[in-house]
This record gives C-alpha cells, sequence and structure tokens, in this order.
C-alpha cells in the first residue's frame, strides 16, 4: 500500500499513480504546467486582502499533508459533501472503481478550514504545490473561492468543488449504492471504506455529524473486508 502523505506527495507518489493510470488510459493527468496555471489562475481571483484558507471537507481534514499556522471549524453553504467522485485509482481500481469525496452543488457542508503562512512566498508557493499536486491531478475538481461562516464570522476560503462536467462525475447515488461500491473497491492508497470511516470519525472527534456518511458507513460496517 502507497503512503500519501506529505512526503511521499513530495516525491511524487501521486504523479506516479496517475501516470501509470493514463498508461492505461483510465484518467487524464494534469502536468506539471497545467497545476501551475491552476494555482496562479485560482490566486489572482482572491476576493479580498485576506489570508489564504484550504477548505477541508474530507480527508484534507484527518491527513491534510500540507503546513498550516491556523484552523478553525466552518461551514460552507450553497454545497454539500458527497460521494459523487468515481476513482479507478488510489481507493478503486479499473475493475472496481472507488467513490471518494466532492462538494456538489446544494445544502451545506461543516468541515474545518487551514490557513497557509504568506511571511514568505516560497512557503506559499510550497505549500499549494503540496494541495494541488494531491487535489489536481486530473482536473475533476474546480479550485473555487467561497465564502465560510466561523465562529468569529465569515471568511474566505479556496475549496475544491466537484466538476459535473467531469467524465468521472458519479452523480446522485442512494446510500445503498454509495456502500455497494465504497466497500468493494480496494486502490494503492488502500480500501475506500477506510477513506469513509476516517472522515467519518475525524468529524465526530470535531463534534460534527454527517447522518448520510454515518449510513453508508453503517451499511458496509459488517461486509466481510
Amino acid at each position: 500500500m502507497t503512503t500519501y502523505g506529505r512526503d511521499g506527495i513530495k516525491q511524487g507518489i501521486f504523479q506516479e499513480i496517475a501516470e501509470r493510470a493514463a498508461r492505461e488510459g483510465l484518467i487524464v493527468p494534469l502536468s506539471a504546467e497545467e497545476r501551475q496555471a491552476s494555482r496562479d489562475a485560482t490566486l489572482a481571483k482572491r476576493p479580498d486582502s485576506g489570508s489564504v484558507w484550504i477548505f477541508g471537507y474530507g480527508s484534507l481534514i484527518w491527513n491534510p499533508a500540507f503546513h498550516f499556522v491556523e484552523q478553525r471549524s466552518a461551514t460552507l453553504f450553497g454545497y454539500h459533501r458527497s460521494f459523487c467522485l468515481k476513482t479507478p485509482i488510489g481507493r478503486g481500481s479499473p475493475d472496481c472503481p472507488g467513490l471518494v469525496l466532492g462538494l456538489d452543488r446544494g445544502g451545506s457542508c461543516t468541515g474545518v478550514a487551514f490557513r497557509i503562512d504568506e511571511s514568505d512566498p516560497a512557503i506559499l508557493e510550497e505549500e499549494l504545490d503540496v494541495i494541488w499536486s494531491r487535489e489536481m491531478l486530473a482536473g475533476s475538481y474546480r479550485p473555487t473561492w467561497v465564502k465560510l461562516r466561523g465562529a468569529d464570522g465569515p471568511f474566505h476560503a479556496i475549496a475544491f468543488v466537484m466538476r459535473r462536467d467531469s467524465d468521472r462525475y458519479a452523480g446522485k447515488l442512494t446510500n445503498g449504492e454509495a456502500a455497494d461500491i465504497i466497500g468493494r473497491a480496494v486502490g494503492d492508497l488502500g480500501p475506500c471504506r477506510d477513506y469513509l470511516r476516517n472522515t467519518v470519525d475525524a468529524l465526530r472527534a470535531l463534534g460534527f455529524r454527517d447522518r448520510r456518511l454515518e449510513d453508508i458507513s453503517r451499511r458496509i460496517i459488517d461486509t466481510p473486508e
């Protein structure tokens, strides 16, 4: 099983997985130049002179892998957390694709925002490179500035929103359909069910409840590994 902590990402683990998948015709990965252009374009759209925050709603909560100087709980309105991204790599395989989370339109989502140190432009660039190397492998997400609501008021952050025009968009699945897929899928990064359970556990530890994710988890908890 491949590790995907900070060191693994910086060593190009995700890119190796993506390149292998590209050779098999499974995905079309973004090049380093395309990821850089995406980062630059996103920063150019910063809505105000505030800090650079990243909104974590899934695995970024329990495995951010980038350095940050502050974190706070926050709620995003207009999007909800959904297992809407099909993956034949990472948490799935070509024969048994898995599902990972994306932000899909409608509803709301509570998660964690992380502030990146901007005291040195090189630090900001390095941390954003780690994030983009992980989240923007194939361009299935759209980096989007969103307004979050925190205990101290609203603030802006970058969120990785699901692109509905992506060929990997799973659409709206029932909890049973999602559980069936997640319960069977395993990839280079481990079982898809671990991704789900880590997210549920991390949300509970923060005092949050995502009842749909909890229901999906209950549906597969007794399924053989």
